[in-house]
């Protein structure tokens, strides 16, 4: 298995490769216009679901491209009604006509696409390449009021970025990507840089004289690197590592919790990605021992504002809720909150469209992402003046 398709082939193959930041794909046998296709697990994991690839000598051609096995994947119930992500320029992101065949090759999803251009790049969800990363946390610490901490070094020795602002007196944490695959974190970490920084976004100035913000846009530089769904470069599943996090598995979350340590936590927002969920949601903290009634309303009431801010947010879909005292508190959000008495959750996207509000263009986006974090900071600052 390679991540290219070979040279001994006739000029008018597709060639499909991943070999870049985020790649991941492998090629089982290309025909023509048609490539069969795998998944390459996480590292040192069981996990697989992501894929990036492109695809080129593809102008003007019906691709027909059948990415298999995936009934193995991390998620099965991520396919049925899943369109693949494709872009022709790597800036603008649509979908692709896609179907989900659970009997073909142990399942398969066949994308079919016709390029203008002679590349298309496909892709999982539209990528946040670790360039656009460090631009953005440039930018970002360049910024007025803006402080700069390496919070520590990943396994594969990149850095650990956290950037803060603000002068209030509530501390909030914002955390985004422990799982690397799903990027659409990443694009809203931007968004939420793009508010609080902007000297003329008024949301944004007001939460920094009543907060000090800490954000950490991407907890899981190796795993976004390497092209993982889940891991870090250890095969560790950081969202299951904030209890007992170590240097040797998790050296990603015992940096952060050590610096949560010495900041404190009044709020705090995980953000994720969701592989089956049509629909954009919260998470909360329902089992933890620690559990009170004060501490749960501060989790309702924000939930219940940013459902009346947005369309794209709703309550009626989401994960179960935990009994009373049966909280994982390997799991950041129930560790958070039961650690520091904080109002902390876990925001997810969908890797699917948003079934509430849908756009059968792109689906789930990079903008809609970027916009939600606006609309989650807007309901911040309207939680924070309630209280």
């Amino acid at each position: 298995m390679t991540n290219t398709t070979d040279a001994a082939q006739t000029g008018d193959t597709i060639h499909v490769d991943a070999a870049f930041d985020s790649g991941n794909i492998e090629v089982l046998s290309v025909s023509g216009a048609t490539a069969v296709l795998a998944l390459r697990k996480d590292h040192a994991s069981e996990f697989r679901q992501w894929y990036h690839f492109r695809v080129s000598g593809a102008a003007g051609r019906e691709l027909e491209l059948k990415i298999t096995g995936l009934e193995d994947s991390a998620y099965p119930a991520g396919w049925p009604g899943f369109d693949s992500c494709v872009s022709e320029d790597r800036e603008y992101w649509g979908r692709a006509s896609s179907t989900y065949d659970k009997g073909e090759q142990n399942g398969t999803l066949t994308i079919r696409y016709t390029p203008a251009s002679d590349i298309a790049w496909f892709s999982y969800f539209a990528p946040y390449s670790m360039d656009r990363h460090h631009d953005l946390v440039a930018e970002a610490a360049a910024s007025e009021g803006v402080d700069y901490r390496r919070l520590g070094s990943t396994l594969d020795g990149q850095p650990l970025d956290c950037l803060s602002m603000g002068d209030g007196p509530l501390c909030v944490w914002l955390y985004c990507r422990q799982h690397p695959g799903e990027s659409m974190a990443s694009w809203w970490a931007e968004g939420a840089l793009e508010c609080l920084t902007d000297p003329a976004d008024t949301v944004g100035r007001v939460l920094r004289q009543k907060c000090r913000f800490h954000i950490v846009p991407n907890c899981n530089p190796d795993g976004s690197q390497r092209g993982h769904l889940r891991t870090n470069a250890a095969g560790s599943n950081l969202n299951r590592e904030w209890e007992n996090p170590t240097a040797e598995a998790s050296p990603e979350v015992l940096a952060i919790r050590n610096a949560m340590d010495e900041a404190g936590v009044d709020f705090a927002m995980d953000v994720h990605g969701d592989e089956a969920i049509p629909a954009v949601f919260l998470a909360g903290f329902e089992g933890i021992p620690s559990m009170t009634d004060e501490l749960y309303d501060g989790f309702t009431s924000y939930r219940a504002i940013l459902e009346r801010r947005t369309p794209d947010f709703q309550t009626a879909k989401g994960y179960p809720v935990s009994k009373p005292g049966t909280a994982n508190l390997s799991m950041s959000t129930n560790q958070v909150a039961e650690r520091y008495n904080a109002v902390a959750m876990t925001l997810e996207m969908p890797f699917k469209d948003n079934d509430d509000a849908p756009d059968p263009e792109q689906g789930w986006s990079p903008e809609r992402s970027r916009a939600l974090a606006r609309d989650c900071l807007a309901a911040l600052l309207e939680w924070i003046e309630a209280r």
